[in-house]
């Protein structure tokens, strides 16, 4: 039973480790199969997750945290459209940019703010998104393996990580099912046959890269103002860099980047939890070495595990109307 508590407990803060992992890793989906390569990922989760944590602190209300976490997300991600679409600019350095700026603007603002090093103020409970309690999970909680599993592993979370899971089978609907869906994919395959076809191109496009700011500022706001009280300088600690990763790894699909992303929070989780053991002939294993152990397999993992993964084919190139 031991094992089981403590397996639980490891499922339980892996899914919720895993859940900006999903919202970026979807958000990244959109814009890459649109054909717009998003590297700025970081950057934009950095960017609403102060902008969530300020605002938030300021107005006592998480929902309008929620709100200005998503319009700084999408204002970044329409930066990003006008360099890489209107602008037909290279799309890899404009994602680095928005990176470095969301970085250097989030510490200066923050300090000159609150003049905390970069931090917002501890944020109240009513700032917050707090744990939904799912109905009987109080009174099945000492049920064996079955109340286990319903009162620590899917009662207790915030609403923004229920958001999260719900909106894998929402984009896989969207993507699949819907003439939106169909002429992203196409847009992301042949742009020319969609432009043909008297499509904008450049319509779609703006639109998925909306799509993925409104998903960033999700995956900011849950840092900051659920998984957390509060912002905290480069609090996303290269999630938006595991999210891509994550999304090559699912192959641009969003049921696989539902297991993907929960592997990666699983690894984190067993690394966290890991951390301080003795191991016969090693010894106590550095808390440095556990703490990049997700990171490292995050490179085994896609460097011999994925096989062969192809992206959108016109990917990363900007289009150019044939008159």
């Amino acid at each position: 039973m031991e094992f089981l508590e403590t397996f639980t407990l490891i499922l339980d803060s892996a899914l919720r480790l895993s859940v900006p992992l999903l919202l970026a890793c979807l958000a990244g989906l959109y814009s890459e199969r649109s054909g717009i390569f998003d590297i700025g990922l970081e950057g934009k989760m950095l960017g609403a997750a102060f902008a969530a944590g300020a605002v938030a602190y300021i107005t006592s209300s998480a929902w309008l945290g929620l709100l200005a976490a998503i319009a700084v997300s999408v204002g970044l991600a329409l930066v990003h459209g006008y360099a890489s679409i209107a602008q037909r600019g290279n799309q890899i350095v404009s994602g680095v940019a928005i990176n470095f700026v969301a970085a250097g603007l989030t510490a200066l603002l923050g300090q000159a703010w609150f003049s905390m090093g970069g931090k917002t103020p501890q944020l109240p409970n009513e700032a917050r998104f707090r744990p939904i309690e799912l109905p009987f999970a109080e009174s099945l909680r000492d049920v064996p393996i079955i109340g286990q599993f319903y009162s620590e592993l899917l009662s207790g979370h915030s609403l923004l990580v229920y958001a999260a899971i719900a909106a894998v089978p929402l984009t896989w609907w969207i993507l699949y099912r819907t003439r939106f869906g169909l002429r992203l994919r196409a847009v992301g395959e042949n742009p020319g046959a969609v432009d043909t076809a008297g499509i904008s191109v450049i319509a779609l496009r703006y639109q998925a890269v909306m799509i993925t700011g409104v998903l960033c500022g999700i995956a900011g706001s849950y840092l900051s103002i659920a998984q957390s009280a509060g912002f905290s300088k480069d609090m996303t600690a290269g999630k938006g860099f595991i999210a891509l990763a994550a999304l090559i790894f699912a192959k641009w699909k969003p049921i696989n980047a539902l297991g993907a992303c929960f592997l990666f929070g699983f690894l984190d989780a067993v690394a966290i939890r890991a951390q301080g053991t003795v191991l016969p002939v090693i010894g106590e294993v550095p808390v440095q070495f556990m703490q990049a152990l997700p990171y490292i397999l995050t490179v085994v993992l896609l460097a011999g595990f994925i096989g062969k993964a192809i992206p959108p084919k016109a990917g990363g190139v900007a289009y150019t109307k044939e008159r």
